[in-house]
């Protein structure tokens, strides 16, 4: 029977991109992603379980990263794919560790950190409840328009 590995995460970026340059030129990107989920506990009330993931990047997608052709910042809610790694180490104390790592194999921004409006006059755009002065809605009863439709 053939296994799969894969993972598809949707979350913010717990920090900005941090990339590392080796000798033979190769990048990689690491940087950390968050994933929530809402849900009513026995007693009705609003739980929050956050879950933090290492995002590890390779190859071309790591080059656009570190070059800035893609920028990504802490706070971006992302779409990553890739798939699970475990790996091992030794801390600066000596001792064994692992750490499980996704190898994010496709990364893309939905939303920037914080969204920003802009008018075209370079002021925030804020939505007016109040009609536009000298707007005049349309009466679909009002038959005094010469449109065909």
């Amino acid at each position: 029977m053939a296994s799969l590995n894969k993972v598809i995460l949707i979350g913010r970026l717990g920090k900005d991109p941090e990339v590392t340059t080796f000798e033979n030129g190769n990048k990689k990107v690491s940087v950390t992603m968050a994933t929530s989920e809402r849900y009513r506990d026995r007693d009705s009330n609003w739980v929050e379980q956050t879950d933090w993931h290492n995002i590890v990047v390779w190859g071309n997608l790591a080059n656009d990263i570190a070059d800035g052709r893609r920028n990504y910042a802490k706070g971006d809610l992302m779409y990553v794919e890739g798939k699970l790694k475990t790996r091992q180490y030794t801390d600066q104390q000596g001792n064994q560790r692992s750490i499980t790592e996704v190898n994010a194999e496709k990364m893309m921004q939905m939303a920037p950190a914080k969204p920003i409006q802009q008018s075209s006059y370079g002021q925030p755009y804020t939505a007016s409840p109040e009609p536009t002065p000298g707007y005049t809605p349309r009466n679909e009863a009002d038959e005094s328009n010469d449109l065909p439709f």
